[in-house]
Formats: C-alpha cells, structure tokens, sequence
C-alpha cells in the first residue's frame, strides 16, 4: 500500500460523518450533552480518528484513546456503543477518505476495534472505580466493627445488598458463606441455594485448576488477591462470563479466613469482541478465514510440533473474464460458491482454507505426511473448482484453478519463505498451461530466483555502465570486404562476470527494460559508426543495430532514430534496423506503421531470422524493408558441404528460392552463422550478398574493428 497523507482526508466527509454519529447518539433518547455540544464533541474525535486512519506508521492506540474518552464524556448507554460501531462501519470509510477507502479496510477494521476495546476498557475501568469504593467501604464496615459492631453490621449489610456488582464471600475451603443479590442474579440463583453451594460448582471445567492454584496461593500467604477473566456456569448451563477480583481476608493474627469475590458480568463486552475479532480474522464475502488469521496459524505451525508442514496456493483461471463479461455480482458469488466448496473437499481432513484476496484461495496443511498426501489435496481441490456453477439466470459457469504446492519440513525454511515457494509454483502452474497443479522444484526456483535477481539488477547496471558493445562483422561474399558490423550488447555483471545476451535479453523485454537498453545500445552504436564514418568515409561502413518489439511500438521511436542520426552525425544510410519477422508482420500492428516513418528518415530496415516465423511472403513487396538476414538453422546444415545429403540439399534449395524472391522484390540477403569455408562458397555460388558468423569473425571490440578497417585500406 502506498503510503498515505493526511490530505487525503476529506474536512466534508468528516463534518458530516460526525453529525450522523451525533444523530445515532441522540436517537437512543437521553445523552449528557446539548446536541451542538454532542456534535462538536464528536467531530474533534473523528478527526483524530481520521488522522490515524492514514498516518505512517499506523497505529490503532487514537481509536483506543477516544473510546475511552466517550466513556469519560458520560456516553455510558450500552446501545450508545452499537450505534457508534455501525455508523463506523457503514460510513467511515467512505466520508473521511473516498479515494483511498479500498485500501484502507483493514486499518479502518483496527480502529473500529480498537474503539471498541477501549470503549470497553473505559467502562472497566469507571467500574473498577466502584468497585474500588465498594472495597474501601467493606473495610471501613471492618475497621468500625472493632468500635461499633452494630453500627458497622448495619453500613456494610447496606453495601453489601445494594451493590450493583456481585459479591461473594467464602471459607478458605470454597464453601460459600454469603452473597449479595446481584451476585444470586448473575448466576440464576437464590441467595439461599448460593449460601449451601461450593465454589468449585460454578467453576467452568477449564478454568477448575486455574482457580484452585490462585487459592492455594492465597492460603499460603503468597498473594492477598487476584484479578482475572474467568467463567461461570448458571444455573441453567450457560456460559457467564466475568471480571473477577478475589481479595484475601486475614484474621488479627494474619491467618487467612476468608475470601471476597467481586464479580462484574462481561458476557456481552466478551462476546462483542469475539465477534470483532471473527471480523478481523476472516473474509467478509466467503466467510473463510483471512490471510491474518491464515499466517498466525502457519506461524504456529512453525513455533509447534510439526516436522513437515504443504501449502496449496490456489488461483481460479480465468476469473477476470467472468468478472468483465458478467460483472463483480456474479463474480462474487462464484467466489462464495468456489470457497465453500474448497471447505468441503478439504474439511474431513481438518485442513484450513483461507482467502488470500481476489480469486486466490490456499489450503494449509499442518502436519503433512508427505509430498503424496498434499498432492491428494490439491487434486481433491482442482476437482471441487472444476464442477459447472449455476448462478441465478446465468449458463452454468465452468472455472479451472491453477495450484502450487509446497510440501516440506519446517525444519530449515520459514513461513515466509514457503509463501514464496508457494507463489512461485503457482506461477509454473499458469505457465504450463493452468488447470493443473505444479509442485515445487528447488532447482527449478533456484533458477527463478537467479532470473529475478538479474532482472532486478538491471535497470541499476544500465545506470552504472555495465554494459558495453561488441561488434560482428558482416562480409560481402563477393568481394570479401568488411561492409557492416552488427552491434551486439555484453553486460559485465560485477560478480557473475560477463553474461550472455541470452540470460538478459529475455528479461529485459519482461520487465519493459528493453526500451532503455535498446535506446542506450541504438546511442552508443551511432556514436561508433560516426566515429568510423569520419575516419573512414570511403568503407562507407553500416553498423547494423537490433529494434526489439517493445522498442519498436515505443511512442516516437522514428523522432528517437532521427534525433540520434542528428546529435552522432551519422548518414541515415549507413544505420539498418533489425527486426524479427514477428514484429514486422500485419499481426504485430504497430511496428508496422512506425516503420515508414523509420525508412523515411534514410536508415536500412532489415528482417533478422527471416524464415522462422510465418513469412508472409507477398507482404514483403509492400513493406519498406532493404535487407532479409537469412536464419541460421538454413546454413547449419550446409556445414558439411556434402550437396548429397538430403537434409542439406533441401536447405540449398530453400537458400537459393529465398535469395532469388529477396533480390526480385530489391532487397540484398544476409546468411547468419556462417562457420565453414564450404558453406561461404555455397552461399556465394547462390548468389548470397553478405555472409555473418565465425567464419568472417566473432563479435569482437569497436577497437578491433577499426584494427581491421585501417588494414583493408
């Protein structure tokens, strides 16, 4: 996400976002304040929540703070809190930050969760405070006992009954001696059934042990009280759930004789938060859980017992389709219907599937017995997506999933880096034809980790000077002179040493690098060639230079070419442009058109590896193109000069049909990978213009061509 500003925050949005606050405070009846002072109130503590909306870093602690405010301002209605979660939810987002409130989901989940939590703890606290009160009166009851027994009796009795929160006494063995009526109520009692009860009766069997190691404590004098959040049982079998505080009362000689619980009912500020935090842990749409609680409990896997642990990484083929065609409608409800169904195939084995975001879903399972049985998941799950959905009046809707597993120890690796294993093989699923599932191979990652690396270093090599030209010679079969060069880019990688162009290249065109490369390579190649051009103007020498596809559907790639002709000084006529067959073709578009305008400055367009792609071939005559270079797998079988065998026979014949239609349409041939003496005979019996390859040279340094140029002369 990118980093957010406190521009972004809409003044609009938050005045009228604090006066529906105010309205839904004000629809519960009485509030503490007049209704201008109520507004105003609550617009300061919407800026200050708009604030921490989009501050960096991000922190919930404003939301916490203002929750606790409200309760400070007297704004104690329990519906108050209800009102005050659903306007935010409803409307927050959408009036205080409406560019951003896509991005901004899960923070503003964190704030509405954190109002919550210290609304709550407010609450507690004001509680506390009572009970603080209570507890100062119970002893002063004590204190004056020794003085006045009746008169204390009378005070504490007044206390004890009327006290809004429950409170229990009992012996140091958990009989039960007394308890006010609230207490009673809580609990679904009578005071009388209370008073013959034990206290280990209402304990909740998980909480039994725990409880029973705090008294003990207590008895043996190693605390005077405990405060906890435990649970109860009523009378009726239901779950109460409460703040507890236990104190310790000692007699005149220090012996513990009884204990004093006071107890608050949490019940609906527990379940409050569970059902937040549900919200925060799982997917709004499918239900499923999120990719938080998904990485909390990869986590645990990794702090837990498990020896090995798969991971499925799944993404619906094709799911954008449905979404452009069908519309998000239909495409949200194939994703609930793809996730419950994912839920099924997988929930007999306890595995948990979770939502990552859009169409990707992944199935994790913890305690994997081995490669095999994470690959049943991942095949359980392709048959489960690959089922027709029917939705509402739609044609049955028909979806394939692509997979990627990862199945290994925990031993060795971490949570992140299985993720990226995971995706990584999700990736080699797409590409090998989706619908399928592809398991994780170290070498192969290993090698995609390399791809990456070197992808992301070149934009900066570029930067640092890296890379440098070599130039091959182009030979006139004929006469044998030097008459072009074709310039070839090397990078001299710092630690890997020079790496060849078929390692970059390919990711220079991935990443859109290949535009900056290409212009830099086009730069340095003009610049030479001038260089040569002045010192030898009568070789009338062309330097042959490379146009990617990319490159070539670059906006003002002829105003490029023309401007670099101008600034070196180079002849128009001694600068060709190679491109592939696929570039040049009417599919391609765009390329197309640019090269008019290209031929119209003066340089030479040349088709490089002519003959391996589909080859138009009544096209050419309309294309403004001088030169074909012949591809190399044409001349590798001339090697051997062996005119009887079949295969090289064949290609003789393709060789001269070609030369014959290029220099029908005008156009001069260039044979690639010339590496025999027989083959430049051949070629130069076939009427063959200019031959290039290890026979005339390999690619070599701008020094040692004009070595070359100076000896000719």
């Amino acid at each position: 996400m990118r980093e957010a500003t406190i521009d972004e925050i809409s003044g609009e949005g938050v005045a009228r976002y604090a006066h529906l606050w105010a309205r839904a405070g004000a629809a519960l009846g009485f509030v503490p304040m007049s209704p201008e002072e109520t507004e105003r109130l609550l617009r300061n503590h919407t800026q200050v929540l708009a604030g921490a909306l989009v501050a960096e870093p991000f922190t919930a602690a404003p939301a916490h703070a203002v929750g606790r405010a409200l309760v400070e301002a007297h704004f104690t209605a329990p519906e108050f809190l209800d009102q005050t979660l659903l306007t935010f939810g409803r409307s927050f987002l959408d009036l205080v930050a409406p560019e951003r409130a896509g991005d901004l989901v899960d923070r503003a989940v964190a704030l509405q969760a954190a109002l919550a939590a210290g609304y709550a703890r407010g609450l507690r606290d004001r509680t506390f405070m009572q009970q603080e009160r209570i507890s100062r009166a119970v002893w002063a009851a004590r204190n004056q006992t020794e003085h006045d027994l009746r008169a204390s009796e009378a005070r504490f009795r007044a206390v004890f009954a009327g006290a809004a929160i429950g409170i229990g006494i009992a012996d140091m063995d958990g009989r039960i001696v007394d308890v006010n009526q609230a207490f009673a109520d809580m609990l679904g009692y009578t005071v009388e059934e209370m008073r013959v009860t034990n206290v280990a009766e209402l304990f909740y069997p998980d909480d039994g042990p725990g409880m029973w190691d705090m008294y003990k404590e207590m008895i043996e004098g190693k605390r005077d009280g405990a405060r906890i959040e435990k649970r109860y049982y009523r009378k009726d079998r239901t779950i109460l759930w409460t703040d507890l505080a236990v104190s310790l009362i000692r007699d005149d000689d220090g012996q513990p004789r009884f204990t004093v619980a006071m107890v608050e009912d949490i019940t609906d500020r527990y379940e409050l938060q569970e059902r937040l935090r549900f919200q925060a842990l799982h997917d709004p749409l499918t239900g499923l859980p999120n990719r938080t609680l998904f990485f909390e409990r990869l986590a645990a896997v990794f702090d837990g017992t498990a020896s090995r642990v798969g991971v499925c990484f799944l993404d619906l083929d094709g799911f954008k389709a449905v979404n452009d065609s069908l519309g998000h409608y239909v495409g949200d409800e194939l994703l609930v219907v793809v996730a419950r169904r994912l839920a099924a195939s997988v929930s007999a084995r306890g595995h948990l599937v979770a939502r990552m975001g859009g169409d990707e879903f992944v199935i994790l399972v913890e305690d994997s017995t081995g490669t095999e049985s994470v690959i049943e998941v991942a095949e359980a799950a392709l048959a489960a997506v690959a089922e027709p959905v029917k939705i509402e009046s739609h044609q049955p809707l028909s979806v394939t999933a692509s997979i990627g597993i990862v199945e290994r120890t925990v031993e060795g690796t971490s949570p992140t880096e299985v993720m990226k294993a995971a995706d990584t093989t999700l990736y080699w699923a797409k590409a090998d034809g989706r619908g399928r599932w592809a398991l994780f191979d170290p070498v192969r990652g290993a090698h995609q980790l390399a791809r990456a690396a070197l992808a992301a270093a070149l934009p900066g090599a570029l930067d640092r000077g890296e890379f440098t030209l070599e130039y091959q010679p182009i030979v006139g079969l004929e006469s044998g002179r030097l008459c072009a060069v074709e310039a070839l880019v090397r990078w001299r990688h710092p630690e890997l040493g020079m790496v060849p162009p078929d390692r970059f290249i390919g990711l220079a065109e991935e990443t859109g690098m290949i535009v900056r490369l290409g212009r830099w390579v086009l730069e340095q190649a003009c610049v030479q060639a001038a260089a040569w051009h002045r010192e030898f103007p009568e070789a009338r020498l062309v330097v042959s230079v490379n146009l990617a596809v990319r490159q070539a559907n670059a906006p003002g790639i002829v105003e490029e070419v023309a401007g670099v002709l101008e600034r070196t000084g180079l002849p128009a006529g001694q600068l060709q442009l190679e491109l592939t067959e696929s570039a040049v073709m009417p599919t391609a578009g765009e390329p197309v058109r640019s090269l008019r305008g290209l031929a119209a400055t003066g340089v030479r367009i040349a088709i490089d590896d002519f003959g391996t792609g589909y080859s138009n071939l009544a096209y050419l005559r309309r294309l403004p193109i001088h030169s074909l270079k012949l591809a190399g797998p044409f001349i590798e079988e001339l090697r051997s000069g062996d005119i009887a065998d079949s295969a090289s026979m064949a290609d003789e014949r393709i060789v001269d049909a070609l030369v014959r239609l290029a220099h029908a349409l005008g156009l001069t041939v260039t044979a690639e990978a010339v590496e025999t003496a027989q083959q430049a005979e051949l070629l130069r019996a076939l009427d063959c213009d200019t031959g290039q390859g290890l026979f005339f040279g390999g690619a070599t340094s701008a020094g040692d061509i004009t070595a070359r140029l100076r000896s000719t002369r």
